[in-house]
Protein backbone atom coordinates (compact mmCIF):
# COMPACT_ATOMS: atom_id res chain seq x y z
CA UNK A 1 0.00 0.00 0.00
CA UNK A 2 1.04 3.41 -0.64
CA UNK A 3 1.95 6.03 1.81
CA UNK A 4 -0.67 9.06 0.95
CA UNK A 5 0.38 10.96 3.85
CA UNK A 6 3.58 11.91 2.27
CA UNK A 7 3.60 15.73 1.53
CA UNK A 8 3.80 16.93 -2.10
CA UNK A 9 6.54 19.51 -2.94
CA UNK A 10 5.87 23.42 -3.73
CA UNK A 11 4.46 23.62 -7.57
CA UNK A 12 6.03 27.07 -7.34
CA UNK A 13 9.59 25.13 -7.87
CA UNK A 14 8.13 23.35 -11.37
CA UNK A 15 10.50 24.62 -14.35
CA UNK A 16 7.34 24.78 -16.81
CA UNK A 17 5.95 27.84 -13.93
CA UNK A 18 6.00 30.83 -15.79
CA UNK A 19 5.22 29.67 -19.42
CA UNK A 20 1.93 28.10 -17.27
CA UNK A 21 1.06 31.54 -16.01
CA UNK A 22 2.03 33.22 -19.53
CA UNK A 23 -0.79 30.43 -20.94
CA UNK A 24 -3.43 30.70 -17.99
CA UNK A 25 -3.47 35.02 -18.73
CA UNK A 26 -3.56 34.70 -22.00
CA UNK A 27 -6.69 33.00 -22.12
CA UNK A 28 -8.32 33.99 -19.08
CA UNK A 29 -7.44 37.41 -19.63
CA UNK A 30 -10.34 39.84 -19.22
CA UNK A 31 -12.53 37.00 -17.86
CA UNK A 32 -14.46 39.89 -15.93
CA UNK A 33 -16.70 39.37 -18.45
CA UNK A 34 -17.50 35.64 -16.98
CA UNK A 35 -19.84 37.67 -14.55
CA UNK A 36 -21.93 38.54 -16.94
CA UNK A 37 -22.40 34.97 -19.03
CA UNK A 38 -24.87 33.41 -16.88
CA UNK A 39 -27.37 36.39 -16.76
CA UNK A 40 -27.26 36.63 -20.45
CA UNK A 41 -27.93 33.06 -20.77
CA UNK A 42 -30.67 33.50 -18.30
CA UNK A 43 -31.82 36.20 -20.03
CA UNK A 44 -31.92 33.98 -23.42
CA UNK A 45 -33.27 31.23 -22.02
CA UNK A 46 -36.38 33.43 -20.30
CA UNK A 47 -37.07 35.51 -24.05
CA UNK A 48 -37.05 31.55 -25.39
CA UNK A 49 -39.81 30.38 -22.90
CA UNK A 50 -41.12 33.52 -22.43
CA UNK A 51 -44.91 32.75 -24.50
CA UNK A 52 -45.50 29.78 -22.93
CA UNK A 53 -44.86 31.36 -19.29
CA UNK A 54 -46.70 34.17 -20.51
CA UNK A 55 -49.53 32.52 -22.21
CA UNK A 56 -49.68 34.20 -25.05
CA UNK A 57 -48.66 31.65 -27.66
CA UNK A 58 -52.30 31.84 -28.95
CA UNK A 59 -52.65 35.70 -29.45
CA UNK A 60 -49.67 36.48 -30.79
CA UNK A 61 -48.15 33.66 -32.93
CA UNK A 62 -45.55 35.82 -35.08
CA UNK A 63 -44.18 37.05 -31.41
CA UNK A 64 -43.80 33.27 -30.51
CA UNK A 65 -41.46 32.31 -32.84
CA UNK A 66 -40.08 35.81 -32.70
CA UNK A 67 -39.22 35.33 -28.91
CA UNK A 68 -37.99 31.79 -29.33
CA UNK A 69 -35.53 32.48 -32.20
CA UNK A 70 -33.81 35.88 -30.62
CA UNK A 71 -34.21 33.74 -26.82
CA UNK A 72 -32.21 30.89 -28.30
CA UNK A 73 -29.94 33.86 -30.18
CA UNK A 74 -29.21 35.49 -26.89
CA UNK A 75 -28.38 32.15 -25.22
CA UNK A 76 -26.09 30.66 -28.22
CA UNK A 77 -24.14 33.98 -27.71
CA UNK A 78 -23.47 33.78 -23.82
CA UNK A 79 -22.60 29.78 -24.99
CA UNK A 80 -19.90 31.27 -27.14
CA UNK A 81 -18.68 33.78 -24.94
CA UNK A 82 -18.45 31.23 -22.12
CA UNK A 83 -16.51 28.62 -24.34
CA UNK A 84 -14.67 30.87 -26.74
CA UNK A 85 -14.26 34.32 -24.71
CA UNK A 86 -11.01 35.66 -27.19
CA UNK A 87 -12.97 34.95 -30.15
CA UNK A 88 -16.76 36.15 -28.94
CA UNK A 89 -16.28 39.28 -27.05
CA UNK A 90 -16.28 41.09 -30.09
CA UNK A 91 -20.11 40.57 -30.82
CA UNK A 92 -21.29 42.54 -26.95
CA UNK A 93 -22.52 44.77 -29.26
CA UNK A 94 -24.86 42.27 -31.34
CA UNK A 95 -26.69 41.39 -27.51
CA UNK A 96 -27.18 45.24 -27.25
CA UNK A 97 -28.42 45.16 -30.90
CA UNK A 98 -30.99 42.21 -30.34
CA UNK A 99 -31.94 43.85 -26.44
CA UNK A 100 -32.71 47.08 -28.83
CA UNK A 101 -34.56 45.11 -31.75
CA UNK A 102 -36.66 43.22 -28.93
CA UNK A 103 -38.03 46.28 -27.30
CA UNK A 104 -39.38 47.35 -30.95
CA UNK A 105 -40.24 44.59 -32.11
CA UNK A 106 -43.08 44.24 -29.91
CA UNK A 107 -45.00 46.53 -32.15
CA UNK A 108 -43.53 45.23 -35.46
CA UNK A 109 -43.92 41.85 -35.44
CA UNK A 110 -46.63 41.53 -32.92
CA UNK A 111 -50.28 42.11 -34.20
CA UNK A 112 -51.98 44.56 -31.49
CA UNK A 113 -50.47 43.33 -28.70
CA UNK A 114 -51.72 43.37 -24.65
CA UNK A 115 -49.89 44.76 -21.72
CA UNK A 116 -48.46 41.90 -20.49
CA UNK A 117 -46.74 41.14 -23.79
CA UNK A 118 -45.21 44.29 -23.79
CA UNK A 119 -43.55 44.69 -20.49
CA UNK A 120 -42.30 41.51 -21.19
CA UNK A 121 -40.49 42.15 -24.18
CA UNK A 122 -39.43 45.62 -22.96
CA UNK A 123 -38.17 44.21 -19.60
CA UNK A 124 -35.98 41.60 -21.58
CA UNK A 125 -35.03 43.48 -23.98
CA UNK A 126 -33.78 46.18 -21.45
CA UNK A 127 -32.14 43.77 -19.46
CA UNK A 128 -30.51 42.32 -22.88
CA UNK A 129 -29.29 46.10 -23.59
CA UNK A 130 -27.74 46.33 -20.27
CA UNK A 131 -25.78 43.34 -19.53
CA UNK A 132 -24.53 43.64 -23.75
CA UNK A 133 -24.02 46.89 -22.56
CA UNK A 134 -22.03 45.38 -19.41
CA UNK A 135 -19.79 42.92 -21.50
CA UNK A 136 -18.99 45.45 -24.50
CA UNK A 137 -17.71 47.87 -21.67
CA UNK A 138 -15.54 45.69 -19.91
CA UNK A 139 -14.49 43.95 -22.92
CA UNK A 140 -13.52 47.64 -23.67
CA UNK A 141 -11.54 47.95 -20.48
CA UNK A 142 -9.83 44.95 -20.52
CA UNK A 143 -8.54 45.63 -23.76
CA UNK A 144 -6.92 49.21 -22.85
CA UNK A 145 -4.90 47.57 -19.90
Amino acid sequence: MSNVSRTRSDIGAHPDVPEMQARHDRIIGGRDVALVDAPVLLVGLYCAVSPWVLHFTASQPALVAHNLVLGIAIAVLALGFTVMPERMYGLSWAICAIGAWLIVSTWIVGTSPDAGVIFNNVIVGGLTVLLGMACAGMVMKSKKT
